[in-house]
């Protein structure tokens, strides 16, 4: 059997994972680009999908495939419709990287309220430029999205002493009320925030969710963290609300363009955090994901039905 694999260069590398995979026999070919995977989709009996979009014309002469699984929680990169056409399944591996993002949005957090990679660049060119941040105790942080991800990383910022309000389309009111959580219009939090961490899903519907207008409503001095998808900020009004002073910080970890184009003035910015797009490496999460991947795979050799498969009504 033979299993395509995509951008997602921990699968299969960490924990129980190898012993599973070579227990089973199965035959990896990993893909760096929508070419590779062009090229050899005629071989896939399953497709794991990283960030490389997968279309209608990607399932072209996927003759053998058998299902599109997500390595991860997103899936505005897989026309679902298109792999139902197919009679594709599409499965993903819902909160087994929760913790890991939730952990680094703090971190980024950190990172911006004691200027560390500031102080870091300093000691290590010589200065010694000692800044003065701010503690997150007593800080109010507003998550938009409060998905497997906004819960963890409300739970953590309740820990420190924050504030957690947040926005969400399909409120979890007993979550909410379990947790001393209020639930804001995406105006209201963006206004009473100290502190702004994205968790939604992308595509269309939530592009430039973060726009001029929106940072206009935020607080003088609040920060903005994106550990989403790069399109639900528009960079240029991030830019220019950096430069203005009014967005005191921001931290980004997702990109329209992987890896970006560091040309743009936002990634000048000394009050700016950029990571690889790594909110989910970690190696108890990717252990955790690919678990879920090779469990689901076994569950369709068998002839069932996973219980993540997004899709099942439809095919």
């Amino acid at each position: 059997m033979t299993v395509v694999v995509t951008t997602s260069p921990g699968f299969g590398k960490h924990g129980k994972v190898p012993a599973l995979i070579e227990e089973a026999g199965w035959e990896f070919i990993r893909c760096v680009d929508a070419a590779e995977v062009a090229a050899n989709i005629g071989r896939a009996d399953f497709l794991v999908v990283g960030l490389v979009p997968v279309t209608g014309e990607t399932l072209q002469g996927a003759d053998k495939l058998k299902a599109v699984i997500k390595h991860g929680v997103g899936v505005d990169n897989i026309d679902i419709p298109a792999c139902t056409a197919k009679g594709l399944p599409v499965c993903n591996t819902p909160a087994a990287n929760a913790d890991a993002v939730a952990e680094l949005a703090v971190g980024l957090m950190f990172s911006m309220a004691r200027f560390i990679p500031q102080g870091h660049a300093s000691v290590t060119s010589g200065g010694w430029e000692r800044r003065i941040g701010s503690q997150l105790g007593g800080k109010t942080l507003g998550i938009v999205g409060l998905g497997n991800i906004g819960k963890r990383l409300a739970k953590l910022a309740l820990g420190l002493g924050m504030q957690v309000v947040a926005s969400d389309m399909y409120p979890d009111e007993a979550f909410a009320a379990a947790n001393g959580i209020r639930f804001l219009s995406l105006e209201e939090l963006l206004a009473q925030s100290d502190y702004v961490s994205l968790h939604v899903f992308g595509g269309k519907d939530n592009a430039a969710l973060i726009n001029r207008d929106s940072l206009g409503l935020m607080k003088p001095g609040a920060k903005l963290i994106n550990l989403a998808r790069g399109e639900v900020v528009d960079l240029d009004a991030v830019a220019e609300s950096l430069a203005s002073g009014h967005l005191g910080g921001v931290a980004i970890d997702a990109y329209v363009q992987e890896p970006p184009a560091i040309n743009h003035p936002v990634f000048s910015h000394p009050n700016a955090v950029f990571t690889p797009h790594s909110g989910a490496d970690t190696l108890e999460a990717l252990e955790n994901v690919g678990l879920m991947v090779i469990e689901d795979i076994k569950t369709l050799i068998g002839g069932g039905m996973p219980a993540r498969c997004l899709n099942a009504k439809n095919i």
